[in-house]
C-alpha cells in the first residue's frame, strides 16, 4: 500500500487561500501545532476555520489568516478564554458562526456521512437561532411531530489532526483518554493530514494498545507527518501534558513577539 508520509511543509503546499480548514483536538489538548506552525510560515490566508478552538484559532486569528470561524468555543482550558482570539474578535477581524458543542458535532457527522444536515435537539430554546439567522428547523415526519434544529454539514476542504501514533498508510492511533472527534474531522474533509508523535509499523499499533484505539482509518487520510512533540504546548496524553508555563507565556505575550519564537520553533525545542 502507498506510503503517505510527508513533511509539514509539504502538507501546507497542498493548501490554498480561501479553504475551509478543520483543525482537530479540543481547546488546548492534542492540537496539531507543528502543522499550524507550518501554516503560519506560509502566506495562506482568507481561511474558514472549523475547530473546537484553542491556540490554533488564537494564533491564526492573531496572524490575520482567518476570514470566518465556526466553533462552539475558543479556550486554553486552564485559561478559560483564548486571549489572542478574544482580541481579534473584539476588533472585528473575523466573522464568527458560534454553535452549541453538540450542534458542531452533528455538523461534522453530517459531513462525514455526506448528508446536507442532521436534526439535533441542541440549540432549541437558546439564542443560537437568533445569532445564526441562517439556521433552519425541521419537523419530524412521524407521529411525534417534534421540531429539531437542522444542523448543516460542516464540510471541509482539508483537515489537520494530531495523534500519538500512525503508520505510513494513514492509520492513526490515540493513546490518551479522549478521541476528540479527530476521526470525524478526517471523514468530513476532502483531504486529511495526520501528524503524530511517532510513525510505527502497522503491526506495532496493536502491540501498544487495544484495536479500539485505532481512531483514524487509512482510507480517510491523505498524508502522514511524523512530528515528535508536535502538539506542544498543548497536551498529547500520555506522551506529555500541557506545558502550562509556555501556555501562560503565549497568553501574556503580544502575538508578534511570541510569533517570532514560535515560527522559528524555539519554544518547541525549549520544552
Amino acid at each position: 500500500m502507498r506510503d503517505k508520509t510527508m513533511t509539514a511543509d509539504e502538507v501546507v503546499s497542498r493548501l490554498a487561500d480561501g479553504m475551509t480548514l478543520g483543525i482537530g483536538g479540543w481547546g488546548s489538548r492534542r492540537k496539531p501545532m507543528a502543522l499550524v506552525r507550518a501554516l503560519l510560515r506560509s502566506e495562506i490566508t482568507d481561511l474558514t476555520i472549523v475547530s473546537y478552538g484553542g491556540p490554533d484559532v488564537g494564533m491564526l486569528a492573531a496572524a490575520g489568516r482567518v476570514r470566518r470561524l465556526v466553533a462552539p468555543f475558543v479556550t486554553l482550558d486552564s485559561i478559560p478564554l483564548e486571549p489572542h482570539y478574544r482580541a481579534a474578535r473584539e476588533r472585528g477581524a473575523l466573522e464568527l458562526t458560534e454553535v452549541d458543542e453538540a450542534m458542531f458535532l452533528w455538523g461534522l457527522r453530517a459531513a462525514a456521512n455526506r448528508l446536507p444536515f442532521l436534526p439535533v435537539r441542541a440549540g432549541l430554546g437558546s439564542d443560537v437561532m437568533r445569532v445564526n439567522p441562517g439556521l433552519r428547523t425541521v419537523t419530524s415526519p412521524y407521529e411525534d411531530g417534534e421540531t429539531f434544529v437542522a444542523m448543516p454539514a460542516l464540510r471541509l476542504d482539508a483537515a489537520l489532526v494530531h495523534v500519538n501514533r500512525a503508520d505510513r498508510r494513514g492509520n492513526g492511533q490515540y493513546l490518551g483518554p479522549d478521541p476528540y472527534f479527530d476521526d470525524l474531522f478526517c471523514e468530513a474533509a476532502d483531504a486529511a493530514y495526520v501528524s503524530c508523535e511517532r510513525v510505527v509499523d502497522t503491526a506495532e499499533l496493536t502491540k501498544e494498545a487495544a484495536p479500539q484505539t485505532l481512531l483514524i482509518r487509512r482510507h480517510t487520510v491523505t498524508g502522514v507527518v511524523e512530528a515528535p512533540n508536535g502538539a506542544h504546548f498543548t497536551s498529547c496524553a500520555p506522551d506529555y501534558g500541557r506545558d502550562e508555563a509556555a501556555q501562560r507565556e503565549y497568553a501574556g505575550t503580544p502575538w508578534p513577539e511570541f510569533a517570532e519564537r514560535f515560527l522559528a520553533g524555539d519554544e518547541e525545542r525549549a520544552s
